[in-house]
């Protein structure tokens, strides 16, 4: 099992989020904030989880304060603005930072010194795609849309893999 299959986070509900059960699936890591203009994206993570779950593909989505002050709300309001909004099924994790000092585990095995794609995160919405083993195999801009087709090219590559 990987580092990244070895953590447990704090899922929007207050309970116990372990990665170990993504261990074999393809994952899309993605900071998200639900006051940004790229917030609409999450109808697009939405479809991608719909589509390619049954293929063992999730999303996991990780509000972050950190730009801007874009996600100001409570976790129960996350949930509920994400739900009512955009119908957002997929895991996702209690307010967590990025980058900094104060910056999560995660975010230091995905972008921190000696990460396979190192580099502070940029901005909300911006995607790492980890293989079954917890890998990361790419890493997208904020700016790429979920139904981009380098982005689809790399989720399907990594599916056929399994």
């Amino acid at each position: 099992m990987s580092m990244f299959h070895e953590l447990t986070l704090q899922g929007l509900d207050g309970q116990a989020l372990p990665l170990a059960p993504l261990a074999g699936q393809v994952v899309l890591v993605v900071n998200v904030a639900s006051k940004c203009g790229l917030t609409p994206q999450y109808a697009g993570l939405e479809a991608l989880y719909q589509r390619y779950r049954a293929r063992g593909f999730s999303v996991l989505g990780l509000p972050c304060n950190q730009f801007a002050g874009q996600e100001p709300g409570s976790e129960a309001e996350i949930a509920q603005f994400c739900s009512l909004n955009y119908g957002v099924t997929f895991p996702m994790s209690a307010k967590l930072e990025v980058n900094g000092p104060d910056r999560h585990q995660l975010y230091t095995l995905l972008a921190g010194e000696g990460a396979e794609f190192p580099g502070d995160i940029t901005w909300n919405f911006e995607k790492f795609l980890l293989g079954p083993d917890g890998r990361v195999l790419a890493r997208f801009s904020p700016r790429t849309a979920p139904d981009d087709a380098a982005l689809l090219q790399a989720i399907e590559g990594a599916l056929d893999k399994l």
